[in-house]
């Protein structure tokens, strides 16, 4: 049931005085229960409520009425159909409600049931390597078949590889925006966005018109795990923002999964940084059901352990096509060293990569670098 604007005036209003974190919001609401009775409460008792402060108690006397214009904005993002839903909703999603800090208010575009009982979080860098995306593409599809949602931030890179290939599996996938429902970003994720809404999800702790300032990105990681039973780190450098969102999900007593990959790749640094604190290494999604008590799936049942061979083409490969992929690995190689171990000129090697590309079992990375890889469908991730 959709609350009203009269219901969610006092959330909104609560939420924006001076002072009044999170961590103190959820204080306040489990000790008076819903934000209008902290509104009409006595002084005397907001004082019992651990980590009150001067700031907000001064706040709360000054601005107990909420601010007329603020039910007249209430009133048109409904209008634009975005669900407002605030933490004592019975459709709150019950994981995020779990955590120390979990947002007051929660806007929503999109179906929010379709977290469904298994959310899982897949994130990482947004400049990923080939094999990165290839990687969260593969998984996500992998999850999304198995009956899991996939959660991620709509970034460029991992993220939208991993909602491409949830979507590509013709499963759900949900998106936990930076910045307002209104301000989609990056904004050449417009599309992808509204791809994610038609069975999944948006959801932002942002009021509709907020910018994507850098601050809020951070913030909105502990929305990313604190929807999820897990989080997937697939690629990420030393100081990545998929690293925040590991932290947390462990600080939220939620699984960490990560993805290795080439020691020489710093890229991956911070991914085999959290494989050494004690992140499930995974390889594929049987590593990730084993890890969260589901039955491992069976021997042959479609899901490739990294570094394997690509399934067959939909077109025959000639004997010659068939050399050059069998050369090819999940780690780039360079034209002159695969035509010196084939014994090809590389005017006919270059002819055969381009065939083996356009048939999606060959990736080519800048310098004349190549690997076998999984293309995931579409353009740009």
């Amino acid at each position: 049931m959709t609350a009203t604007a009269e219901e969610i005036l006092p959330w909104l209003h609560l939420q924006r005085l001076p002072g009044v974190g999170n961590l103190l919001y959820k204080r306040l609401i489990d000790r008076f229960g819903t934000a209008a009775a902290v509104l009409q409460a006595d002084p005397e008792a907001w004082k019992e409520v651990e980590g009150m402060n001067g700031r907000a108690m001064d706040a709360l006397r000054r601005r107990r009425m909420p601010d007329p214009e603020l039910r007249q904005a209430i009133l048109a993002w409904q209008m634009k159909g975005i669900r407002i839903m605030t933490l004592v909703d019975r459709d709150y999603p019950p994981l995020l409600r779990e955590i120390p800090d979990p947002p007051p208010v929660l806007f929503v575009r999109g179906n929010p049931s379709a977290l469904g009982s298994l959310p899982l979080a897949v994130v990482g860098s947004r400049q990923p390597t080939r094999y990165g995306r290839d990687m969260a593409h593969r998984l996500a599809g992998d999850l999304a078949r198995h009956g899991f949602t996939v959660v991620s931030g709509l970034a460029f890179g991992i993220d939208a590889a991993a909602h491409q290939g949830a979507l590509a599996a013709g499963g759900k996938t949900v998106a936990v925006l930076g910045s307002g429902l209104e301000r989609i970003y990056p904004a050449e994720h417009g599309s992808l966005a509204r791809r994610i809404q038609e069975g999944g999800a948006l959801f932002s702790e942002f009021e509709p018109e907020a910018a994507p300032e850098a601050w809020r990105f951070p913030v909105r990681n502990r929305v990313i795990s604190g929807l999820s039973l897990g989080c997937v780190v697939v690629e990420a450098g030393a100081r990545s923002g998929a690293l925040i969102t590991a932290r947390i999900a462990a600080d939220q007593g939620r699984e960490v999964f990560a993805v290795p990959g080439s020691v020489q790749s710093p890229r991956s640094a911070g991914t085999h940084g959290l494989i050494k604190q004690g992140a499930k290494l995974v390889e594929n999604i049987g590593d990730i059901l084993v890890e969260l008590g589901f039955p491992s799936p069976k021997e042959g049942a479609g899901l490739p352990a990294s570094g394997t061979r690509p399934p067959a083409a939909a077109e025959p490969l000639t004997p010659e096509e068939n050399e050059v992929l069998q050369a090819l690995g999940p780690y780039p190689l360079h034209i002159d060293e695969l035509g010196r171990s084939l014994g090809k000129d590389a005017g006919t090697l270059s002819a055969l990569l381009l065939q083996l590309e356009l048939k999606g079992l060959a990736s080519s990375q800048p310098g004349k670098y190549y690997t076998a890889a999984f293309r995931p469908p579409g353009g740009r991730t």
